[in-house]
């Protein structure tokens, strides 16, 4: 009764969490296509997507991917071999046992007429399967917490899994020994199945079972007759049908022999009866678990796989395209494979913000898109690990479910940005990409968050000012203090304003009057942190349109380092407006 409650609970939270996990991928996404599309439209659209691409040529596509880089991991395989045989071993051994053991009245018995769990191959295929997912789950620690590559990070969720798992694997091999020594079991089939009165012929057989099959009697200790072990063993052909020597099992009888000397009192205490609810509620748990832990990849990471086979944004519904990135932030295994390529995830040792890197970056958009409270401090942070982004696309080729995170940057970058939240890396040329992709926004949604990003900087950098003049010399020497921190920008106190690089800057050609569209012309901005002018200098609009050609630097005939001096000076803009932001 207890074990028939606790697998249909199991069961129960199983399907539960599943038909939760589901509706989130069709009732979440980045704004604005959260708005867009209804519930009701993607599911509509998944439906038809699904039925056009079965019916279609890409049916060879989905099966050549699932043959490749479902069953055979392909991508881990070119990514690190150790990780292959990780997952091979940990995946491979788990659907085998799933299959062969726990399903086995299901599936093995139909296949096999004969089948008893006690029988081999079954005995041996068993400790195999087991012994797998052990020597897996050991490289995973290996590589997790003893190689520590570079900005790998473990999240609980790593940890719970692999716990669950090895306590499943163990309490299994623990049970099969203890239950291999008991001689309360013994006597229970004995009683059971052998049929047997005479006290002799009873005594044969155990002498064979403690002498074979490892049991431990506490009235029969070796050595045996030989008369006797023969007599006994006649009696146990009959018990070869369902039983095969139990060293068959390796895993299962090596622990029973270390558990021999104790045997007897584990026997008499009851453990095998405590083991057998450990090891089944261990795996009751871990079903009722799934859906809601990493370990729904299994289910996902083929699902992102295929789809990103088949799926273009391009040609694909809009709607099917929203659904897919919600299945890919299911499917990330937190690997770290993204992070340890990421080209800016080594900025993550100057700026600890954990959403630079790219593995870390996953789990908050995930609260980001399921609405959670987010204190605005949090997702001014989000925002900025996605801003960082320089779209060089490492972490999309390396991911062994194939999600684009990309585009996933991408969409959640936008949906912050259309939020309002300012921020000042969209003037830098980070922004290109969103320039290159300025045609496919909405009409006036391209300028906002740079309108909103000028504003933040006008407020920071208009004290002490009124217009275009100085009511008060609003002086800061600190500014030449902090320009000092790098070398290239020390070089702006060389400058003896020939107006060269204001010559050469492309950006004077594009206004009529470049002095009152811009503030400041590059030579007066070098001028300006001379008398230490910052308030004038960062609100300079030249500041922020320099296109970074280095064409004034290349001819400025005093090595004056001019662009590399705009861009520490938009850093420390940058800094200080956070500053104020992240205060409140």
């Amino acid at each position: 009764m207890f074990f028939t409650i606790s697998l249909y609970t199991a069961l129960t939270i199983f399907a539960i969490g599943l038909l939760y996990k589901g509706s989130t991928w069709f009732r979440y996404g980045f704004d604005p296509a959260l708005k867009e599309f209804s519930p009701t439209r993607r599911v509509y659209a998944a439906i038809r997507g699904i039925f056009l691409t079965l019916f279609s040529p890409k049916i060879l596509t989905l099966f050549k991917v699932f043959v490749l880089e479902v069953v055979l991991q392909k991508r881990i395989l070119k990514e690190s071999r150790l990780r292959w045989w990780m997952h091979q071993l940990i995946y491979g051994g788990f659907i085998l046992l799933l299959l062969m053991h726990a399903l086995d009245k299901v599936v093995t018995a139909s296949f096999f007429k004969e089948y008893y769990p006690t029988l081999n191959p079954f005995l041996f295929l068993r400790n195999l399967f087991g012994g797998m997912i052990l020597f897996g789950v050991g490289l995973a620690v290996y590589r997790r917490f003893l190689i520590k590559s570079p900005r790998l990070q473990n999240s609980p969720m790593d940890v719970y899994a692999i716990f669950i798992l090895v306590f499943i694997i163990i309490s299994g091999f623990l049970l099969e020994g203890i239950k291999i020594t008991s001689y309360t079991r013994y006597q229970e089939m004995v009683k059971e199945y052998a049929g047997i009165d005479d006290e002799k012929a009873l005594k044969s057989l155990e002498m064979v079972w403690v002498k074979e099959y490892g049991m431990v009697s506490h009235k029969l200790k070796e050595p045996f007759e030989e008369e006797a072990l023969i007599k006994g063993r006649v009696i146990n052909e009959s018990c070869l049908s369902c039983h095969s020597r139990p060293q068959w099992a390796f895993l299962g009888f090596g622990a029973s022999r270390v558990m021999t000397p104790i045997a007897p009192g584990l026997d008499r205490a009851g453990l095998p009866n405590l083991l057998w609810h450990l090891h089944f509620l261990a795996c009751f748990v871990g079903l009722a678990y799934l859906p809601f832990s990493k370990m729904i990849h299994i289910l996902t990471g083929p699902l992102s796989l295929l789809a990103n086979a088949v799926m273009d944004q391009r040609t694909s519904d809009p709607a099917n395209w929203v659904t897919k990135q919600m299945i890919e932030l299911d499917a990330c295994t937190h690997c770290g494979a993204c992070t340890q390529r990421c080209a800016v995830g080594i900025v993550y040792e100057a700026m600890p913000n954990r959403n630079i890197l790219p593995s870390e970056k996953m789990a908050s958009l995930k609260s980001l898109t399921a609405g959670e409270n987010i204190t605005p401090q949090d997702t001014r942070r989000i925002q900025e690990g996605l801003c960082l982004c320089t779209n060089c696309l490492r972490c999309t080729g390396v991911c062994p479910v194939g999600i684009n995170l990309h585009e996933l940057w991408v969409s959640a970058r936008e949906a912050l940005l259309q939020k309002g939240y300012p921020e000042p890396l969209i003037l830098s040329p980070l922004s290109l990409y969103r320039g290159l992709m300025r045609p496919g926004l909405e009409s006036g949604q391209y300028q906002k968050p740079i309108a909103w990003s000028q504003e933040a900087l006008s407020i920071e950098f208009n004290k002490g000012s009124q217009g275009e003049m100085i009511l008060k010399p609003h002086r800061d020497y600190t500014l030449k203090t902090r320009l000092h921190q790098a070398v290239q920008s020390q070089t702006f106190s060389f400058c003896y304003n020939c107006k060269t690089c204001t010559n050469a800057c492309p950006v004077m050609d594009v206004y009529d009057k470049p002095q009152e569209a811009l503030g400041l012309l590059p030579h007066q901005i070098m001028q300006g942190l001379s008398w230490g002018l910052t308030d004038l200098v960062m609100r300079s609009r030249m500041l922020w349109v320099c296109l970074g050609c280095y064409r004034c630097q290349e001819q400025c005939p005093q090595g004056v380092q001019i662009t590399d001096v705009f861009y520490q000076l938009k850093n420390l803009a940058i800094k200080q407006v956070k500053s104020r932001l992240n205060a409140g």
